[in-house]
């Protein structure tokens, strides 16, 4: 069984095989690519620990005199009263029952190679070549939580991505097999259903309010370890993708320390209020206390529209974008092998136009210098995408740009987001 955990740079191998161990332009700068762990979708071992219970030492106690014990205070028996109670806890016990375990698989055939019916390997290796198709199941398992009453279902993309069977199973010990109503990988979020009625449901807060310092608590299944329950405090907000290493997710993501392990991927994120503020899906591998998820007012929304049409439609332009600096800009220019001749120090930079695009239709070239989309002044990369996601497919984009150090307008009509596309 292939038991990599969630790997961020293999997202559409979610599923673990249960069978089976197992040119960018010269002048562009090296970009450094962390590996992220895609959090659900790990693959599971059954394993039993014997841990001995820590052994409890207590503080030397002096010898007391008998005046000192005479005027010593009396001892209280039993417990104290606690005056305040445990947020926490409250939360856990209220949240807890909407939180879920989606066991995901699918069946993969592995085609032989034609190089394995050459009569040579035949001669060498005769019956220890395979002669058919091999099959195997592929397993995963991941996290969710229950968003309506009659069985709708919040999870991560790459934990269903591909199944032929979800099973989903509630902390009650209840199972039931779950439909995937749609994926949207390019937020890495999808919707599974369940025929049931009177289910308890999570609260959804609003994640736009949210402040680094608050309260996070996680809820899932790390490592097959059900209603596993961790807490921390939001470290940041508005991580870009490109920030946290996976480019390709139109998401600004929520950094948390609450520790997040394989298997949590799809778990909701939650305030002090025990309200969903976003739905976890990723660490930085070698990282510690870096844990991102998928704020809930996108998550929401994205969910909604796979309800409703079981697809999303990313507006797309299709550019490469890079942030301009004055050594960058030394650096092209002084470039024989560029191509490119860059007049400004600052700016968003068109690297690459993608064929057959939007950009192209709307006139974009490399070398363009992004200045502002329909009077909105763009700061870096992150807000050009950010203000492409505003839009819809078919509507139209004012981009101010500098060529050859002229102004110039264009207008640029978007279209759908292919599944293999830059911005």
């Amino acid at each position: 069984m292939k038991t990599t955990q969630d790997q961020f740079n293999t997202p559409s191998e979610p599923l673990k095989n249960s069978a089976h161990p197992g040119s960018a332009p010269g002048w562009q700068k090296p970009l450094t690519y962390f590996s992220i762990f895609l959090l659900g979708a790990s693959a599971t071992w059954s394993a039993t620990q014997f841990l001995n219970g820590p052994t409890l030492v207590s503080p030397p106690v002096n010898a007391a005199s008998p005046a000192q014990v005479q005027t010593a205070a009396p001892v209280i028996q039993g417990r104290l009263p606690i005056a305040d109670t445990n947020f926490i806890t409250d939360v856990v016990q209220n949240v807890g029952p909407a939180v879920v375990r989606i066991n995901a698989s699918r069946t993969v055939t592995t085609q032989i190679p034609d190089a394995f019916n050459d009569p040579f390997f035949r001669q060498f290796f005769g019956s220890r070549l395979p002669t058919q198709p091999q099959e195997r199941v592929e397993r995963g398992t991941g996290s969710g939580f229950i968003i309506s009453n009659d069985g709708q279902i919040l999870t991560n993309a790459h934990v269903v991505a591909g199944a032929d069977t979800v099973e989903v199973t509630l902390k009650d010990g209840r199972s039931f097999t779950g439909q995937v109503m749609g994926t949207d990988p390019v937020t890495d979020v999808a919707v599974v259903k369940i025929e049931a009625n009177d289910l308890p449901t999570a609260v959804v807060g609003d994640s736009e309010q949210l402040q680094p310092g608050e309260w996070a608590i996680a809820i899932g299944n790390p490592l097959g370890l059900d209603n596993t329950v961790t807490v921390g405090i939001i470290s940041g907000t508005g991580r870009s993708s490109s920030q946290v290493g996976v480019p390709d997710k139109r998401v600004n993501f929520i950094q948390t320390d609450a520790a997040i392990n394989p298997g949590n991927s799809g778990g909701p994120l939650l305030n002090q209020r025990g309200e969903v503020i976003g739905m976890n899906t990723a660490i930085i591998q070698g990282a510690q206390g870096l844990g991102f998820a998928i704020p809930i007012n996108r998550a929401q929304d994205i969910a909604q529209q796979l309800i409703a049409n079981g697809e999303v439609q990313h507006p797309y332009v299709g550019i490469q974008m890079v942030q301009l600096t004055p050594e960058l800009k030394n650096e092209i220019n002084n470039n024989p092998n560029a191509g490119l001749t860059v007049t400004e120090d600052k700016g968003i930079l068109i690297a690459q136009v993608m064929p057959d695009s939007p950009a192209v239709r709307g006139g974009l070239r490399a070398g363009d210098v992004i200045v502002s989309i329909n009077g909105v002044q763009m700061t870096d990369a992150n807000a050009v995408q950010q203000q492409v996601e505003r839009t819809r497919v078919g509507g139209e984009l004012q981009m101010q740009v500098i060529r050859n150090g002229q102004p110039l307008t264009l207008a640029v009509q978007p279209g759908a987001f292919p599944n293999q596309a830059s911005n």
